[in-house]
């Protein structure tokens, strides 16, 4: 993984040093809150409903033990003993004193993280694919890439104070693990026969996606861009957005707006000639920096292959089958550990399960671990022989739950018990919900269910198969049911099925829909198939009769 240089060192020291300087002003009364607002942000420090909530970046989702391990110490000396991990592959913390900000940076900035961007209407934190450099279907390991991008969108002159917050992917399988096209842009990186029949690495590229108030899907703007373009065509893409998007309404200031009401046609056209001239200026970058960044994300020395794995324990067995996936390495695995415990806070981790998450990947993971877009974290190469005691401890810390992709896998943003912006709880309706249909949820299968405390959608309802959204009713917390969202390779957004719910309301209602997909599901159908198929009816009769 990227490790910094001195440079990269003193950035984050500086940072923490003016931050620092602006919080003791605050304190003292020399800033107002209206002045102190704009600051903060640029720190990942919010104001929510209770206290201040700090949100920390975790770069395309990868960390190290020591890394992990730091997290675990700001939940604990200055949080209630947890974090949360987030949809955006990041951690938030959401008791954070004013006070002690400055010193959680500083503490953060010891182990190469900080909260710079994670926040504010900048390039936010560069997600990605959480089994990248693993998997044994990509075209390259786009963490290179991604890490190039996070280096050129850091403190970016031109794009520190855009019309509003942007947010990229980057990807290099055909199956979509990150949301790609539901980002502002999302790269895909892929290869191409050049003239000579070679392999040539280059990214197809998609603007304009979204959730929100107005989601909306990426269209795709370039089928292929050679991997030496790759960032000024990016910067492209950011100049027409920032000359064209509208700062006059804050509803229409996302790119997916400007994409959408101009035509995908005319912005690639409008991007096109930019990028004629942007290529002159020489921002790509030298061939050697970019091996310099590669060269930090090579394979890790894997041992040679032991064989299959021992699953007599049934408990182990089904954890195997569900939460372990395929390595592009013989003998070994990527393991997907779960914090969706059964009534547990979807993505919460205690300080203690942090630790241990941290040691594992320094044992059994070649020190590596990955932040899902799903709230979950991975360690990415675990040998086969170390599978059951990597189970065994998992288990004993409550993190080896069975359940990835199935109902109880749920996501969830934190809503209205922590967040200002929310206008009803999202976290009672996912431990209600796990409860009524934990004991189906292998039979029912893939089921991806996701919640959303508002229109912002930090809980991705709208790529839900099944997503619900919490709304302010005249007062009181609703609940509306959206059915056929996805944010994988098959993207769709979700539809309303009707009028709202209350909160155990909406509960009954996604087990009526999930009985009748039961019953008229064909074989090897997914829930989405299921609906896909029969279309929004059968449904809505099962839901309200």
């Amino acid at each position: 993984m990227y490790k910094y240089d001195h440079y990269d060192q003193a950035i984050v020291d500086a940072r923490v040093d003016e931050f620092r300087d602006q919080v003791a002003r605050r304190l003292a009364g020399q800033l107002t809150e209206d002045q102190f607002k704009p600051l903060r942000l640029m720190n990942g420090l919010y104001l929510q409903l209770h206290a201040y909530m700090l949100r920390v970046a975790i770069p395309y989702g990868t960390l190290d033990g020591r890394q992990m391990r730091m997290l675990g110490h700001v939940a604990r000396r200055y949080d209630r003993g947890y974090g949360h991990f987030t949809t955006r592959q990041n951690i938030q913390y959401n008791w954070i004193k004013l006070e002690d900000a400055p010193d959680i940076l500083a503490d953060l900035a010891t182990v190469e993280m900080h909260a710079i961007q994670t926040s504010g209407n900048c390039i936010r934190n560069i997600s990605s694919d959480q089994y990248a450099g693993a998997a044994a279907d990509e075209a390259a390991d786009p963490r290179p890439w991604a890490e190039l991008i996070r280096q050129w969108s850091t403190f970016h002159p031109e794009f520190s104070y855009l019309p509003r917050k942007f947010k990229i992917a980057v990807i290099a399988s055909d199956e979509d693990r990150a949301a790609m096209r539901l980002h502002d842009i999302g790269l895909q990186l892929v290869e191409r026969a050049d003239e000579n029949g070679r392999g040539k690495l280059g990214a197809r590229v998609f603007v304009g996606g979204g959730m929100g108030r107005t989601p909306m899907i990426a269209p795709e703007i370039n089928e292929f861009v050679e991997a030496a373009d790759i960032l000024s065509y990016l910067e492209a893409c950011l100049r027409v957005y920032n000359r064209y998007g509208r700062r006059d309404n804050i509803y229409k200031a996302r790119i997916k707006i400007l994409v959408h009401e101009i035509g995908a046609d005319e912005y690639r056209r409008q991007v096109e000639a930019e990028w004629a001239e942007v290529k002159a200026l020489g921002i790509d970058p030298p061939a050697a920096e970019l091996a310099r960044i590669t060269a930090m994300f090579a394979p890790p020395p894997f041992a040679a292959a032991t064989g299959t794995v021992d699953s007599a324990d049934p408990d182990f067995a089904v954890w195997l089958d569900q939460n372990v996936a395929p390595h592009k390495q013989p003998g070994y695995a990527i393991v997907n550990i779960s914090l969706k415990p059964l009534g547990g806070i979807p993505g919460d981790a205690s300080a203690d399960q942090i630790d241990l998450m941290a040691d594992l990947a320094e044992r059994y993971s070649f020190d590596e671990l990955r932040v899902t877009h799903a709230q979950n974290i991975v360690l990415p190469h675990v040998a086969h022989a170390d599978l059951p005691v990597v189970y065994r401890a998992l288990a004993g810390a409550g993190l080896a739950e069975a359940n990835l992709d199935l109902a109880t896998d749920i996501i969830a943003c934190p809503g209205l018990d922590y967040c200002s912006l929310a206008n009803a709880r999202s976290i009672p309706v996912a431990q209600k919900l796990a409860t009524r249909l934990a004991p189906k949820q292998r039979e029912l299968g893939e089921l991806k269910l996701k919640i959303s405390g508002c229109i912002n959608a930090c809980g991705h309802h709208h790529a839900g198969h099944i997503g619900i959204l919490g709304v302010d009713r005249k007062g009181t917390e609703n609940y509306q049911l959206l059915l056929g969202g996805s944010g994988a390779e098959d993207v769709s957004l979700g539809k309303i099925t009707g009028p709202g719910f209350d909160e155990d309301g909406i509960v009954d209602a996604v087990e009526r829909v999930t009985d009748r997909y039961l019953a008229e599901r064909a074989d090897g159908e997914r829930f989405l198939d299921t609906y896909r198929r029969l279309g929004m009816e059968p449904f809505k009769e099962a839901i309200y009769g």
